[in-house]
Order: structure tokens, then C-alpha cells, then sequence
């Protein structure tokens, strides 16, 4: 449970600080970055970086929304299937990096194990 936290938190802290020199796919790097240096196990090596990028990116557009009174998120909400709605875009943006990250974090705790069985 305290890896958890701790991988959540730290998947948080370095995905900020990478995005503000990387691109989008930055998230990607911390949740595997996290999984190498704070193994998980079973289920929680997807999940909880999964949740760690789904809340940083969630608030993260809505900060960024907020300060110009979400024109460009109803725009872009009115363009997708999502009823013109802005925070079911943030909401589907969080789950999308969400599972970006899950993924590379799952990728991760591959390469641990295959450089643990040389």
C-alpha cells in the first residue's frame, strides 16, 4: 500500500516536470520511469498510474480551462460526440492519458522482469 502512494505521487511529480519540456507522450516516460524504480504488483502496476496521469491531467485541463472560461474545451467538445460538453472532455483527455500510462507502466515492470531473469 505505502508503494502504491508513493508510485501515484511520484508518477504525479515527474510527469509535470516532464511535461513542461516534453510533449504529451511525456506521461508515458514517468509512469515507466515509476514502474522501474517503485515496482508494483499484480493489478496495481496498471492501475494505479492510470490514476496518478487520469487526475493529473484531469485537473491540469481544467486549470488550464478555467482561466480563459473553457472556449477552446467547448469547442473542441462540440467537435467530438460529447454533447458540447467541457468536462466530459477533460474527463475522456484523463482517461486517454490514463491509459497511455497504464500501458507503459505495465511495460515497465516487463523489463524489470526480463532483466531480473538474465
Amino acid at each position: 500500500m505505502k508503494k502504491n502512494i508513493i508510485n501515484f505521487f511520484a508518477t504525479i511529480l515527474l510527469a509535470f516536470f516532464l511535461s513542461l519540456v516534453l510533449p504529451w507522450w511525456s506521461v508515458m516516460t514517468a509512469a515507466l520511469a515509476t514502474s522501474l524504480f517503485i515496482p508494483l504488483k499484480k493489478a496495481a502496476v496498471f492501475f494505479v498510474p492510470f490514476l496518478a496521469i487520469l487526475v493529473f491531467w484531469g485537473v491540469y485541463s481544467f486549470i488550464l480551462s478555467s482561466g480563459n472560461d473553457y472556449i477552446l474545451a467547448k469547442r473542441i467538445a462540440v467537435l467530438l460526440p460529447l454533447g458540447g460538453n467541457p468536462y466530459v472532455l477533460m474527463l475522456v483527455t484523463g482517461i486517454v492519458g490514463g491509459l497511455a500510462a497504464g500501458v507503459a507502466a505495465v511495460f515497465g515492470k516487463q523489463i524489470t522482469l526480463v532483466s531480473n531473469n538474465r
